[in-house]
């Protein structure tokens, strides 16, 4: 049996479906030992001899890739990180689909197969207890820091990270350990390793949009069986705030991949837009560029304004725990206070405590559950800091309503 351990890998791409001719601009991949310790990394961006796609999203340009390799000559330096290992990823469907792709326009084909991996994504529902979907969410949750999203390296390493968790929290011996005889499946003669790669700088990270920011808050769905994975390719699909006519028919293709049937897809979509507006609602108001962009949404997933306004009142109003998307603190949560607010700071923080809350006294950390702001734009350091960890900041009227959840 190999005891190579892991391949964490990570792609970014012109688009969402590698059968409609997208194609891989960016690869990441994270060597990781049966420990969980980081061995080895590389990574390089990709010439896909094609337009970029979402730009905006990835911020690759033109002139970035003009000089680098194509799949072509990296196949072999890719493939020999690979081989013998068990290949990991945050939504591992998605970037297996691309590299198979890939390697098979090199008149390769390669033993990577979903059954035979780890899915991160996956993982979380059984190691954390409150992590959305998403790999920046997921990482949060684990006290893990992920910066420079949507670079391939930089989510390579957060995986590889998010995996290590994983790994000390399940024990020893793993319960996926079957999955190292993978190692001795053959791989075909391969390329020879050029050795070249075209590293991304950092000033290249773009800032999450808005949309984006919603969607990191959207948890995970148990059912139907591999929801999160169409979930997930929706989330990306829709940052751009538009579907495409090939990206509404690989959505089709991918579902019925997945087994999901045309009356699970709209209960999806219509769950997804309630847990959008439940996000939206986290800080007791939604604006007027919130509720159009719901409406947006509605209109893509299939849905009508009328849907938006429904999911935006059940967001609002029930009083039962929906079946995902809705953030509750819990007794026991690490609470934080920043401003000048209405009554005494010291009242604030004993209404926590008396609330089965923990105050701390001094700033944010990863293990904050939210802070509350008199002003939840407030450039104080706890507010930059709970920004850069991804924990809510709320007013202290939507703090009170959290509080009588508890």
């Amino acid at each position: 049996m190999s005891n190579l351990g892991y391949a964490v890998v990570d792609v970014e791409t012109t688009g969402l479906f590698p059968g409609r001719h997208d194609r891989v601009v960016e690869i990441g991949v994270v060597l990781v030992d049966r420990a969980g310790r980081q061995v080895d990394e590389w990574g390089t961006l990709v010439n896909p001899a094609r337009d970029l796609g979402p730009q905006h999203i990835h911020g690759i340009r033109s002139s970035d890739v003009l000089r680098a390799p194509s799949f072509a000559e990296i196949a072999g330096d890719l493939a020999a990180r690979l081989a013998g290992r068990v290949v990991v990823a945050h939504n591992l469907s998605f970037d297996l689909r691309f590299l198979i792709a890939e390697f098979e326009r090199v008149r390769l084909t390669v033993p990577l197969d979903y059954e035979r991996g780890l899915c991160t994504m996956i993982l979380a529902s059984r190691y954390l207890t409150d992590a959305a979907r998403s790999l920046a969410a997921c990482c949060a949750s684990a006290g893990i820091d992920h910066a420079n999203p949507h670079s391939a390296l930089h989510d390579a390493r957060a995986c590889a990270e998010l995996l290590a968790f994983f790994i000390r929290s399940a024990g020893r011996p793993e319960p996926w350990r079957v999955l190292f005889a993978a190692g001795r499946d053959p791989w075909p003669p391969l390329p020879r390793p050029c050795g070249r790669t075209s590293p991304r700088t950092l000033a290249e990270a773009v800032p999450p949009a808005f949309l984006e920011r919603l969607i990191d808050r959207l948890p995970r769905v148990q059912q139907p069986a591999r929801a999160d994975e169409y979930l997930a390719l929706l989330d990306r699909a829709l940052l751009d705030r538009h579907l495409s006519a090939s990206e509404q028919e690989g959505l089709i293709e991918v579902a019925r991949a997945l087994d999901l049937t045309y009356a699970d897809a709209l209960v999806l979509h219509r769950d997804y837009l309630t847990a959008l507006a439940t996000a939206a609602w986290s800080d007791g108001v939604v604006t007027d560029d919130e509720r159009q962009d719901l409406r947006n949404v509605a209109g893509l997933l299939g849905l009508g304004e009328l849907d938006a306004e429904i999911a935006l009142r059940t967001a609002r109003t029930t009083e039962a725990e929906p079946r995902w998307g809705q953030f509750r603190l819990r007794p026991g949560d690490l609470v934080a206070f920043t401003g000048q607010m209405a009554g005494e700071r010291a009242e604030w923080e004993n209404r926590a405590i008396r609330g089965g809350l923990k105050v701390t006294g001094g700033g944010v950390t990863r293990r904050t559950r939210i802070l509350v702001a008199a002003d939840p734009d407030s450039l104080s350091g706890k507010a930059v800091r709970a920004r850069q960890y991804g924990i809510p900041i709320v007013t202290p009227e939507a703090f009170e309503k959290l509080m009588k959840q508890l």
